[in-house]
């Protein structure tokens, strides 16, 4: 059995699916394995509940009817499907990558873009070594362009995925401290996303690059680019006001967006210039950006009883938690609360890291803060409006006797802490 005979099957099939819980009848069912399961195991299961063909690795299981398919590692092979496809369907692909906001830029591209193409972008942040493929699989022959996010928390990934994904241009939306345990260091986060860039210069393709970002321009040299921001870029993008929500103009044209935070602005001005690089129509790019929500716990604005609520609690590393706290404190609105929850994925930093964040919330800040974790737990402060909080429970029982009217308020952590709970407690009833 090859790629190519396997491409056809899965051209008949329904898709592809990788958890027994989730079957599609005549769907391809591939018996992944992990730490704590083995997919092989389920290849009948899977078979009962309609899946027309299981690929596996281990022979063992395989059938003598037919049903099964060996090969030498189930992993590599739907990679290596999802690139014989993405060869097959031979259509534009956007990648994106970065520390901060390339979910939020990957939906606000895919928003712009859907104006005038049919396409089919990353579902959530399936942007893995398994949802990059999964991504690629989902696109059909009426798919126009593709619109990719890949994640990365150690050297070498990206340019695996970049390879699975071949893409004709690529966005890297900025470089921060995150994956600091995988990555070790900021300058190790820096060579891992530029391997999309150097994918690109090898394969001769286009970067699109944010001029405002010295780092971009630096490791973007010699590569063919479309370039963003100043008026002395391809396509400029001023910032009118992020006060509250995030204001731009582009081409005589006020676009108002639904997001937050000044961090947003390079999102959106992303957006805005590879939708015009494809000739979407500038009142197309406007609609699009006005009428994008976010959700997912992404810098969602929610009104809680007589409460504001900022929860952008999808996830946290020391930059977009700095860029967070930054336009907060700046924000209209008078007594603030913010909640806090431990960044994870720091290694060695966690410590250095997390003291750097209350150490700027006592110097800046002069609302209550609530800081939720273990890593946040150790930290010192002697202020009397930072109080440490070492698990969610401990958090709940502190609130139970209070209620919040009329506050601004900030939830920010890393996606394990799940700190929109706090949503649920009694405080704010």
């Amino acid at each position: 059995m090859n790629i190519k005979t396997l491409h056809q099957y899965f051209l008949k099939s329904s898709g592809v699916c990788t958890d027994t819980r989730n079957i599609k009848k005549d769907c391809l069912f591939f018996a992944l394995k992990g730490e704590n399961f083995n997919g092989n195991k389920f290849a009948v299961e899977a078979i009962k509940k309609g899946a027309i063909k299981v690929i596996i690795d281990e022979r063992k299981y395989q059938l003598p009817t037919g049903e099964t398919l060996l090969f030498e590692n189930v992993l590599t092979t739907l990679q290596e499907l999802a690139s014989f496809h993405r060869n097959y369907l031979n259509m534009p692909i956007i990648a994106l990558t970065g520390s901060n906001g390339k979910t939020t830029s990957k939906e606000l591209i895919n928003c712009v873009l859907s104006k005038k193409f049919r396409t089919t972008a990353t579902i959530g942040n399936l942007n893995n070594h398994i949802g990059v493929p999964l991504t690629l699989l989902s696109m059909n022959l009426e798919t126009e362009i593709g619109v990719v996010e890949m994640g990365a928390n150690h050297l070498k990934e990206i340019e695996l995925l970049s390879n699975i994904t071949q893409p004709n241009y690529g966005y890297i939306t900025n470089f921060g401290k995150a994956h600091l345990e995988g990555f070790g260091s900021l300058e190790g986060v820096i060579k891992g996303k530029t391997e999309l860039y150097q994918y690109l210069k090898n394969n001769n393709k286009t970067i699109f690059i944010n001029a405002n970002d010295p780092t971009q321009l630096k490791y973007s040299e010699e590569i063919k680019s479309i370039t963003f921001g100043n008026k002395n870029q391809d396509f400029h993008v001023d910032l009118i006001d992020a006060s509250q929500k995030v204001v731009v103009s582009f081409q005589n044209l006020k676009i108002q967006s639904q997001l937050i935070g000044l961090y947003n602005f390079d999102n959106i001005a992303a957006a805005i210039a590879i939708g015009s690089y494809f000739k979407v129509s500038k009142e197309d790019i406007k609609e699009a950006i006005e009428t994008y929500i976010p959700t997912n716990n992404r810098s969602q604005i929610i009104d809680k009883e007589s409460n504001k609520v900022i929860l952008d609690a999808y996830n946290a590393n020391p930059s977009s938690m700095l860029a967070a706290l930054e336009n907060f404190i700046q924000s209209e609105g008078a007594d603030k609360i913010m909640f806090l929850g431990d960044m994870f994925e720091l290694g060695n930093d966690a410590e250095k890291e997390h003291q750097y964040i209350v150490s700027y919330i006592e110097k800046n800040f002069k609302g209550i803060a609530y800081l939720v974790g273990e890593n946040f737990y150790k930290t010192k402060t002697n202020a009397s409006n930072i109080h440490k909080i070492e698990h969610f429970e401990a958090l709940n029982t502190l609130l139970e006797n209070l209620n919040f009217q009329k506050k601004h308020i900030l939830i920010k952590a890393s996606r394990g802490m799940a700190l929109e709970r706090i949503l649920d407690l009694n405080c704010f009833s």
